[in-house]
């Protein structure tokens, strides 16, 4: 079995080496720079439960040199996918699974989901559905990523907490290609569910992404510190209910009430979260995947979404005076 990682910063570089470290798969990364120097000259090297493994990967400069995969694993953020394209597409053949591993409302949501919707592309996250006709929404098989994961130094990826990668076919069956995934990513040591309603897990983790992480950048606060605040905390609920409301019209489950999911957020405690960090580094933040497209649903089913207006408004303006969108 051919797999490639395409994006081996922190999810991806964990991935990658939990799998090659198992030695059941050919595996491949694709990663840049000193990352993929240190990678090619000392291994991916792997912190975790405070002991350090080396894995030793294919790290390819070219995606040409790699050829054809059965699996393709996309670990980078979804504003770096479409400028990725002319990369990704040497990779992929007749029988390529593409696995998305990217936070938000992924560019296929439409894709076998039934109702009037179906087929729908997102402008918001596919403009011009470059992606949809590249690689092809028949490939895909959905995921959404829980483990939390840093990269030390180029090369060194520190495992802090959480094995769970949920999957799931967007027709909802537990097809062959899904089924042998999960089995070699279980054989690995990480837990691997594959869900009927993928969908309904990506938006669970959406609807806290949507509201604490605009929030954060623009008040440069913590999880714990925005819920603690009565004032930030209403404004997320706000936006969490806009959410849940535009979910439910798409026929999503949401079986936590919001102010759990809303708790659960402040027991994280100082946790910065990725959009607040980006904005500090200065790289582009995910505002499209994770705001901007849930606007976009709410115009195609009809939901006013005057909160998420709102911080979206206010947070795009911040990215782009800051050079971060």
């Amino acid at each position: 079995m051919r797999i490639t990682v395409f994006g081996a910063g922190a999810i991806g570089g964990y991935l990658a080496a939990k799998l090659a470290t198992a030695g059941r798969v050919d595996l491949s990364i694709v990663a840049r720079g000193a990352h993929l120097e240190a990678i090619q000259a000392d291994g991916l090297r792997l912190i975790e439960d405070g002991k350090e493994t080396i894995a030793r990967v294919r790290a390819a400069v070219t995606t040409e040199e790699l050829g054809i995969q059965d699996y393709v694993v996309l670990a980078l953020k979804a504003h770096s996918l479409a400028p990725a394209l002319g990369e990704i597409a040497p990779l992929l053949g007749e029988g390529t699974a593409v696995v998305t591993m990217q936070n938000g409302v992924p560019w296929w949501y439409f894709y076998k989901a039934g109702g009037a919707l179906e087929g729908t592309r997102l402008d918001a996250v596919d403009s011009g559905g470059r992606i949809w006709e590249t690689i092809g929404p028949e490939r895909i098989i959905g995921s959404v990523v829980y483990p939390a994961v840093e990269v030390d130094a180029p090369g060194r990826i520190r495992h802090v907490e959480g094995t769970r990668f949920s999957l799931g076919e967007p027709s909802g069956e537990k097809s062959e290609r899904v089924s042998v995934l999960a089995r070699e990513m279980v054989k690995a040591g990480l837990q691997a569910p594959v869900r009927e309603d993928i969908r309904s897990e990506i938006w669970v983790k959406l609807w806290g992404n949507l509201s604490f992480n605009p929030i954060s950048a623009l008040t440069g606060s913590t999880l714990a510190a925005i819920v603690a605040d009565e004032g930030t905390r209403a404004v997320a609920r706000a936006m969490m209910l806009e959410a849940q409301a535009i979910g439910e019209r798409l026929d999503v489950r949401f079986l936590i009430p919001v102010d759990r999911r809303i708790k659960g957020a402040g027991d994280v405690g100082g946790h910065k979260t990725s959009m607040l960090q980006d904005l500090e580094r200065r790289r582009p933040m995910e505002v499209d995947a994770l705001v901007t497209a849930v606007q976009e649903l709410g115009r195609l089913t009809g939901q006013p979404t005057p909160a998420i207006d709102t911080v979206l408004a206010l947070v795009r303006r911040l990215a782009i005076e800051r050079g971060c969108y």
